[in-house]
């Protein structure tokens, strides 16, 4: 209780000034003894008052060097203490606890803003000026193709024009470019910004897919000339199929050469107008109407589907689908026509002469959650001139082929979200269409 009261600054503060006091006024009587004792007193005091503060004072140091190390776990102890001693304990642990609290909410806060940057279509990548990746989300390392990306100069292994972009981008620069990789051809535009970020200069680029942008208006362009086609060739055929049937019907009395060449006539108008029917088609898809259905069971169907419309007996069909209750949701009625065709495709490409004709479904989930449909064979493959353009309305390689049956394809994965691309694999001999739902 003693030692409790004399630790008390206040007590010696008093004191302090008593014997001063008392010093001044034993110097007033000339009484030199007392004056001695009450400077040594006071001496004893002011050295006491010091090393209160130097105690203090490493209190203080010791909290910031624990900070520093992030060490949070301290508390200093505020019973057995003088008023003052544990006034400042107290506070000592207040400020522990304030900035403890403080270094959660920042830390919460970056998960969170982490979390949208995953969360966003546009790839983010924060570089500074020598090159080294401060940060980066999912999608970034998606569209370049890359799982671990902490230097631009590993760009080289993706291409070295994007690379050489990446190093000379300015802010306020937007650029696009091109690079082929094992999804096939990667368009990316490039928006450049820069900030300082803890006292360093960094640049912001943003990159997104424009892929779906240029199919989207290249099938939109198509679309419009299909439709001007077959309205003006259907606006033209109809009179004519029309008037030939009347004179059939009009004039049975007709001679023979004449009644062949109208019967000629109305034959080559109406399969020319049930050809350009079935052009209206790739114009006149229904909206996706999505539900949830499994993978495995609709794969199976497909299968049964199409050897039952193609007698190819040769051709041994396979089924992979991780995990065994893997569900997609998307219009099964439409997803339906894209396999089947795929499908029908296959059992084409591989013919009947093969006896070791393969045709693989692997169904997966990609590290974005994404669902993979690969339908893949080991029938000839597409050579490169020809794979560039099979997407492409009315482009046919075969003989009575219309060029619709991809197109079309493609177009309803783009409708229902996801993407339709040709990958071949020369190394195993495979054919592969991959099928991505988001």
């Amino acid at each position: 209780m003693v030692k409790r009261i004399y630790n008390s600054l206040g007590l010696r503060l008093l004191l302090v000034v008593g014997l001063s006091i008392a010093i001044g006024y034993a110097f007033w009587e000339r009484d030199w003894i007392v004056a001695s004792c009450c400077a040594a007193g006071l001496a004893i005091v002011i050295i006491s008052v010091h090393l209160l503060y130097k105690r203090n004072a490493r209190k203080v140091a010791f909290l910031f060097d624990a900070i520093d190390n992030n060490d949070y776990s301290f508390k200093y102890a505020t019973e057995g203490h003088s008023s003052d001693d544990k006034l400042v304990n107290e506070s000592l642990n207040r400020i522990t606890r304030m900035l403890f609290q403080a270094k959660a909410e920042a830390i919460q806060r970056e998960k969170y803003y982490e979390l949208i940057m995953n969360q966003v279509n546009t790839g983010i990548i924060v570089e500074d000026d020598k090159g080294n990746i401060v940060q980066t989300n999912r999608e970034a390392t998606r569209l370049l193709g890359l799982t671990i990306f902490t230097h631009v100069r590993q760009l080289s292994r993706v291409d070295e024009a994007v690379e050489r972009l990446f190093e000379e981008a300015r802010a306020g620069e937007k650029h696009q470019i091109s690079f082929t990789n094992e999804r096939g051809t990667v368009h990316l535009s490039v928006r450049v910004s820069e900030m300082t970020l803890r006292e360093k200069h960094v640049r912001i680029l943003a990159i997104n897919d424009i892929n779906s942008e240029l199919d989207d208006k290249e099938i939109e362009s198509w679309i419009r000339l299909t439709r001007v086609l077959t309205h003006e060739i259907m606006n033209s055929i109809t009179p004519i199929t029309s008037l030939s049937d009347t004179l059939l019907t009009t004039r049975p009395d007709a001679d023979t050469e004449i009644r062949t060449g109208l019967e000629v006539i109305s034959a080559t108008g109406k399969n020319l107008m049930s050809f350009v029917e079935s052009y209206r088609k790739f114009t006149h898809i229904p909206t996706p109407q999505p539900t949830l259905f499994y993978v495995r069971a609709f794969s199976e169907r497909m299968v049964q589907l199409a050897y039952h419309q193609n007698n190819y007996p040769g051709i041994d069909a396979r089924i992979e689908v991780e995990p065994e209750d893997l569900i997609v949701y998307a219009d099964e009625g439409l997803i339906s026509q894209v396999v089947l065709n795929l499908l029908k495709n296959a059992i084409q490409a591989i013919g009947t002469e093969r006896k070791d004709g393969r045709i693989q479904i692997k169904a997966y989930c990609d590290p974005t959650e994404a669902v993979i449909i690969e339908v893949s064979n080991n029938g000839p493959a597409i050579p490169p001139e020809e794979a560039e353009h099979i997407f492409v309305p009315f482009f046919t390689t075969k003989e009575n082929g219309s060029g619709i049956g991809l197109s079309i394809s493609r177009q309803i994965m783009r409708l229902s979200g996801g993407s339709l691309v040709l990958r071949n694999d020369p190394t195993k001999g495979l054919t592969t269409f991959v099928l991505t739902f988001p």
